[in-house]
């Protein structure tokens, strides 16, 4: 689905990101593969991957409220003359608290990594989309956003913020060849779920139609879909991958 295609996905270390990063690979992108810290392991993950499937991937380190650092990584990208045919993003974080015991640093936090650091990382790559008029944007919001969920309503005002920018850029970049999409995951099995009772867990896993978590190469495929062709008339949406709920 994706031969030939350039991607930026981030936070690929792990969870989803990590599932993101074998799918697009499998379907034949070429990955630049964000990481925020280098380790043995990650470059391991993406030489094997790279090998395994016949394709590049670049790891590229940067931290998401780095700016700085961020648009740095992204001129180095720049230089290698390539077109940035989609930008995943997928990187974020999920505290959680009471309303009333949300703190002003943990509000701050939430908005830094999910969506501040997205608008500003889809700002920059979007300048180089604009010159070949052509590109998709995939960003990874949550079923949290639409529903809300006691005790999330920091990440759930983050996650809300990712969708309406993502509508809003559909509508100022769609004549100029590029999308913009959102994914709206319900609960995935992956670490994010630590802080997550299991009575949570449990009662998500109920309300869904399928009774079941995702696993999240169930997300990844929907990312790769956006990203390709095969979606060439889906824009400023929001795809519910929820099992149901």
């Amino acid at each position: 689905m994706l031969k030939g295609k350039n991607a930026i996905i981030t936070g690929t270390n792990r969870g989803i990101g990590k599932a993101l990063l074998e799918e697009f690979a499998a379907n034949g992108a070429n990955i630049w593969a964000h990481s925020r810290k280098e380790t043995s392991e990650f470059n391991k993950l993406t030489q094997d991957l790279s090998v395994k499937y016949g394709v590049k991937i670049t790891p590229v380190y940067f931290d998401l409220t780095d700016y700085n650092e961020m648009k740095n990584a992204v001129m180095r990208i720049s230089k290698e003359k390539q077109h940035i045919d989609c930008l995943v993003n997928n990187a974020g974080i999920m505290d959680g608290a009471l309303f009333s015991m949300t703190s002003q640093d943990m509000v701050r936090k939430e908005f830094e990594v999910n969506f501040f650091s997205v608008f500003f990382l889809t700002q920059y790559v979007t300048k180089f989309m604009l010159r070949q008029q052509s590109g998709s944007i995939v960003n990874i919001s949550s079923y949290i956003a639409l529903k809300g969920i006691e005790g999330k309503s920091a990440y759930s005002a983050s996650k809300a913020a990712l969708i309406a920018m993502t509508k809003t850029i559909s509508n100022e970049l769609g004549s100029k060849g590029i999308r913009a999409n959102c994914i709206a995951p319900g609960i995935v099995n992956t670490d994010l779920l630590k802080d997550v009772s299991e009575a949570e867990i449990a009662k998500a896993k109920n309300s869904s139609a399928l009774k079941r978590m995702a696993q999240p190469v169930e997300i990844a495929k929907v990312a790769a879909y956006l990203a390709s062709d095969n979606s060439s008339f889906i824009t400023g949406q929001t795809i519910s991958v929820d099992g149901g709920m």
